[in-house]
């Protein structure tokens, strides 16, 4: 073992216990930030897939709405919703919306078409939030008012769409 000559001299006790702390505190700083990082990508993820839900509830129900000829909302909230119409060409046809229950008390928007004696179903959205999603008609102009909130892992959307019937129905 080598002895320290007189005039050499080690790390105090006090310089060691304050490189611990500045390593300490430089680590948590990164550690924090990495954990922002993937947590704000999550809450963005969930807010995005919110957004893209109730795109695709208005891209689906409001043309659907255009064309009807006969709009039959269902009970308080307007589903199911029943949709009819004849189109030159392709015959009658009938969509019905209804939703259904999924884990977590949010539900699926699901379309039902039938054309003549052609039948098909589309998921249309998810995680939508019952409590605040509605069609309804509005007061003034004919036009139906149908309104959709999805909810994902605690980030929501809300979409208004105000949606006429074509002219004559």
């Amino acid at each position: 073992m080598k002895k320290l000559k007189k005039d050499q001299r080690g790390f105090t006790l006090l310089e060691l216990l304050i490189a611990i702390l500045l390593t300490g505190i430089i680590t948590g700083g990164i550690t924090m930030t990495i954990f922002q990082v993937f947590n704000m990508n999550t809450r963005t993820s969930n807010h995005m897939t919110a957004v893209r839900q109730v795109q695709h509830a208005g891209f689906w129900v409001s043309p659907d709405v255009q064309m009807a000829q006969n709009v039959t909302p269902g009970a308080s909230s307007g589903f199911p919703l029943t949709l009819t119409w004849t189109a030159p060409g392709t015959g009658k046809h009938e969509v019905i919306y209804t939703l259904e229950n999924m884990p977590g008390g949010l539900q699926i928007l699901w379309r039902e078409h039938y054309i003549d004696s052609d039948y098909s179903t589309t998921k249309v959205a998810e995680y939508i939030d019952p409590a605040e999603t509605s069609f309804i008609e509005a007061l003034e102009g004919g036009a139906f008012i149908f309104k959709v909130t999805a909810t994902v892992g605690g980030q929501s959307e809300t979409r208004e769409y105000e949606v006429k019937p074509r002219p004559g129905s």
